[in-house]
C-alpha cells in the first residue's frame, strides 16, 4: 500500500475510533451524570468497535504487527523461514478466499435484520469483515509473490 493510502487509511481509523470514543464519553456521561443512559450510543460504540477492528486489521497493520507463533518459525535458517512463509501464504490466501463466497453471502442474507436500537442493517454492521478477508488474502499473494522473488530475504 502506497504512502497516501496508508495515510488515507490511518485517518478513516482514527476518525472511527474517534467517532467510538466520543460515544462511549457520552453514554458515560449521561448514565452516571444525568442517570439518564442512551440505549443507542452503546449500540454505534459497538459497531464502531466491529468496523475498527476489521479496518485496521485490514488496512493498518502490516504483516509484522499481526501476532504470530513464530518459536519453531525463528529457530529455522533462512531458506526455512522462506518455505515457511511460502505455505502461510497460501494458506492464509487459500483458506480466507474460499470463505470469502460463503460469507459475503452470509452477511448479505443478514440485510434483512436490523440492530435493535439504531435499526442500522447488519449486512452494513458485518461488511468490515468482507474487507478485512479480501484485504488479507490479497496481501498474503502479494508477500507470496515478494518471497518468490529476488529479494525474498527482506520479507523474512
Amino acid at each position: 500500500m502506497g504512502p497516501i493510502l496508508r495515510k488515507g487509511a490511518e485517518l478513516v481509523g482514527a476518525l472511527i475510533f474517534a467517532a467510538m470514543f466520543c460515544a462511549f464519553l457520552l453514554q458515560v456521561f449521561m448514565r452516571y451524570v444525568v442517570n439518564r443512559p442512551l440505549g443507542w450510543s452503546d449500540e454505534l460504540s459497538v459497531i464502531l468497535y466491529v468496523w475498527g477492528i476489521f479496518w485496521a486489521a485490514a488496512f493498518m497493520a502490516t504483516e509484522r504487527e499481526h501476532v504470530a507463533l513464530d518459536l519453531l518459525y525463528s529457530a529455522l535458517p533462512d531458506r526455512g523461514k522462506r518455505a515457511f512463509a511460502l505455505l502461510g501464504a497460501l494458506v492464509v490466501a487459500g483458506l480466507f478466499g474460499a470463505a470469502l463466497p460463503a460469507t459475503a453471502d452470509y452477511i448479505r442474507f443478514m440485510a434483512r435484520e436490523r440492530t435493535s436500537v439504531l435499526g442500522v442493517r447488519f449486512d452494513l454492521v458485518f461488511a468490515p469483515f468482507v474487507l478485512f478477508l479480501v484485504a488479507a488474502a490479497l496481501r498474503a499473494l502479494l508477500r507470496f509473490r515478494r518471497l518468490c522473488g529476488r529479494r525474498w530475504q527482506d520479507e523474512l
